[in-house]
């Protein structure tokens, strides 16, 4: 091993010791910690993370990443680990410490705040919390930008790289065009799909065994995996042996099933990602958008098909006999599958949620220009929703605050979730080329297909970009016409337009 890279390593060593550290506390903060640990806990999260701060932009790693740049001897994993500790050092280097730590401090007690405010359904607790973490996130990203680069696009590169807003643009105006006629010419079809067979009395005892069969099920290794409860289900891991999912509970049970279906996707990820990569800048998924795109590819392309009902429908059954015993396999799917334009993300069906994410890219872009204010937040949101879903929020938990990635400082992640969606589409369209993919799902054989995105995927971690994984796997650039001709195709099928 260069001696420079072994040098450089014990300071990552450290690095990662905090991080681990820091996403403990996340996880115990959104399943187990008491209500009053919040302030105590938050500051020493800020210490924490001055402490990461301090140990990646420290002059010597610098120094050492600038050797290991120049040194030809290193193998590919080790290259691309100084790579990726370049861009790092580069996001940290130019945050004041004092404000890094404030800010760490801020964005952990906001979501404690922003948990507080949804349950009340008031905005009005939560909007100073996010006036100061939008605040920051602007400063943060002027620091960061490159000449001619707006803050927005900044934050946007911390989550998928090479996408911008002209890119951003430009797909959201073709799911736009293409979709929005779609969903209008299935509201005026006139078919009918029951899905009052979903809403009951369905135990939360019973909804966390379905979940824990369907995780197993799909490939979720409860050896390396923990599931709990949290008030918005994610997923973390501490490194490829230790990764923990959440679900949530209410009256809808596919609701609980398909988000552990989803939060199983991303878990299947990280535990896809080899020993050798993990516990390194590498041993985390290349982007939130190919994150995303196997998260969704096994909630929707995988989970919401009915080959893959149909040799573990049985089970459900079994589970629920009084509510879903009498309801056949194809009043079942198709009830997973309806069209129905909605409040809430997580809830919505798989063709009007990238209009869910239109809605939240459109009003970051105006948060970050300052075309529009926080005050104005729930009013804007509300209108947005009556003009893309003709549905309005009727209280701020249904609306502004249904989602937790602002109070995280998570701007820029929303346009993850729908390139994702078009990332799944385009590899599953490459993939039926490659096997009878609906003919494994009734079999059971979904090993078969869980091996293909880890072979292609997963194991490179952040090895490749997610536009080099896609040329990598489908041969060609993202083209988002493979999810508008998924779209269609599907939802013609189903409501024989």
């Amino acid at each position: 091993m260069s001696q420079a890279f072994e040098q450089l390593n014990e300071y990552l060593e450290k690095a990662q010791a905090l991080k681990t550290a820091l996403v403990l506390f996340e996880w115990d903060d959104a399943t187990l910690a008491p209500k009053e640990a919040g302030t105590y806990t938050s500051r020493m999260v800020g210490v924490l993370s001055s402490e990461y701060q301090k140990t990646v932009s420290n002059p010597q790693v610098k120094e050492l990443v600038e050797q290991c740049g120049e040194d030809n001897s290193l193998s590919e994993i080790q290259s691309s680990i100084v790579r990726e500790v370049k861009k790092e050092l580069e996001r940290l280097e130019c945050i004041p410490p004092e404000e890094y730590r404030k800010y760490s401090e801020l964005t952990s007690e906001g979501t404690r705040v922003w948990t507080e405010a949804k349950e009340k359904k008031d905005f009005d607790r939560f909007a100073p919390f996010l006036e100061e973490i939008i605040s920051y996130q602007k400063k943060f990203a002027s620091y960061q930008a490159k000449e001619g680069q707006s803050i927005y696009n900044v934050m946007l590169d911390h989550y998928e790289e090479g996408f911008d807003t002209e890119i951003l643009d430009q797909f959201f105006n073709t799911l736009k065009k293409e979709l929005v006629p779609l969903l209008h010419q299935i509201m005026e079809s006139g078919i009918e799909i029951d899905q009052k067979i979903l809403t009951g009395d369905f135990s939360e005892e019973k909804q966390e065994k379905i979940g824990r069969y369907l995780a197993e099920y799909v490939g979720f290794d409860f050896n390396k995996g923990v599931m709990a409860v949290s008030a918005h289900p994610f997923t973390t891991n501490l490194h490829n042996h230790d990764v923990r999912i959440t679900t949530a509970y209410n009256n809808r049970v596919d609701d609980s099933m398909f988000s552990v279906i989803h939060e199983s996707g991303h878990g299947i990820y990280e535990m896809g990602i080899p020993d050798e990569l993990t516990q390194t800048p590498l041993g985390e998924g290349t982007s939130m958008g190919m994150h995303e795109c196997q998260s969704r590819f096994f909630e929707n392309i995988i989970g919401r098909n009915e080959a893959f009902w149909v040799p573990i429908y049985g089970k459900v059954q079994e589970l629920f006999p009084k509510q879903l015993g009498d309801v056949t396999l194809e009043q079942f799917v198709r009830a997973v599958n309806k069209v129905q334009p909605s409040l809430i993300r997580t809830q919505a069906d798989e063709l009007t949620y990238s209009l869910h994410i239109l809605i939240r890219y459109e009003i970051e872009k105006q948060l970050m220009e300052g075309t529009l204010k926080v005050k104005d937040l729930p009013e804007v949101w509300a209108d947005k929703y009556e003009e893309y879903l003709g549905v309005r929020p009727a209280n701020a938990a249904e609306g502004v605050l249904q989602d937790i990635h602002w109070s995280m400082g998570d701007f820029g992640y929303f346009p993850s979730y729908a390139l994702g969606s078009a990332f799944g589409a385009q590899i599953y369209a490459y993939m039926k080329t490659q096997m009878d993919f609906e003919g494994l799902l009734r079999e059971g054989k979904i090993s078969v297909i869980r091996e293909f995105l880890r072979e292609n995927i997963h194991k490179y971690g952040k090895m490749k970009t997610s536009r080099q994984i896609l040329k990598d796997v489908t041969g060609e650039d993202f083209n988002p016409k493979y999810y508008v001709e998924y779209l269609k195709e599907k939802y013609s099928q189903i409501y024989q337009l």
